[in-house]
């Protein structure tokens, strides 16, 4: 059962084969060192005595990278994500680190889901207006990561103001391109896209067609057939000030598909669908009022915004 002075922590697993019984608690040892780091940061992190604290927080980053076995739990269970929060709304020399941390930890779905609760959420959108680009790409990472399968998450961003932030890192920083991956990634998925990582989703600028505007496609690597799924994010200015985000879903088509149907048109995108039960005609929110409206669903909408 290991040493007595060392508590054992549980957790649940599902095995795959036995899928009718009762889940049932297996036991580890949690990893000492990083025990110790937990503590520190609880007591240090108070605090915030930034050269001490430095170290530790490293080996928190190390194990969650390195996914040992139950870092996560551990994270979860020290309470010390409410320090990082207060970490980063200091905005001092453990910043970078910091968020660098905090989108480290968002990739677990078991630390994320106390993130709204920890005031991680708030926190993260009021290091987006910092100047350092590296901080920037962390924060909207991490954003991107927290929205990516919770509608809750979802919800407590868009009613924080994260579009506009994001659209404004967009408009600042218009020829960093992993900066405006990342923005554009976490855009799609606080509006409940729900854009993986692991989809390899890669974007391109489109042509605008009225002056302030902005186009982006991201394009799948993973092809269906004839056909490959897109989608287009379109960043317009519509009064002084005021900017208007469009988040579509298209479908792109090769010209294999146009030759066997009789058509010599070149790979084109088109939308899915118009209205109806599958529309991607996006809601409207206005941002700049206290009165937001309460949707079901955020898989597509609008966003009016005021930067």
């Amino acid at each position: 059962m290991g040493h007595p002075n060392v508590p054992l922590i549980y957790t649940y697993t599902h095995p795959q084969k036995k899928k009718h019984k009762p889940s049932r608690l297996e036991p580890y040892q949690p990893n000492d060192n990083l025990n110790n780091a937990l503590g520190a940061i609880r007591v240090l992190g108070l605090e915030l005595i930034e050269d001490e604290l430095k170290p530790h927080l490293n080996t928190v980053l190390t194990n969650i990278k390195e996914r040992n076995k139950g870092a996560a739990e551990q994270v979860v269970i020290s309470g010390i994500l409410p320090i990082l929060a207060l970490s980063l709304r200091t905005r001092g020399a453990l910043t970078v680190l910091t968020t660098k941390l905090v989108a480290e930890l968002a990739k677990e779905s078991v630390i994320r889901k106390g993130f709204g609760d920890a005031g991680l959420g708030t926190a993260l959108l009021s290091v987006l207006t910092s100047q350092d680009q590296e901080v920037l790409i962390y924060a909207a990472r991490a954003i991107s990561r927290m929205s990516y399968d919770s509608s809750k998450l979802q919800e407590l961003l868009l009613r924080r103001g994260v579009v506009p932030r994001l659209v404004a890192i967009l408009l600042r920083f218009p020829n960093k391109q992993a900066l405006e991956e990342v923005c554009l990634q976490a855009l799609c998925n606080v509006s409940g896209m729900g854009v993986a990582e692991e989809s390899g989703m890669t974007w391109e600028r489109g042509a605008s067609v009225r002056p302030g505007e902005c186009v982006y496609h991201g394009v799948s690597p993973h092809t269906c057939g004839f056909a490959s799924s897109g989608i287009l994010v379109c960043v317009s200015q519509w009064a002084p000030g005021q900017h208007a985000v469009k988040i579509e879903v298209f479908q792109r088509c090769s010209s294999s598909f146009w030759s066997l149907h009789g058509n010599k048109q070149r790979a084109s995108w088109f939308r899915f669908s118009s209205l109806g039960s599958c529309s991607n005609l996006y809601k409207v929110i206005k941002f700049s009022l206290k009165k937001v409206p309460r949707t079901k669903s955020l898989r597509s909408r609008v966003f009016h915004t005021l930067l």
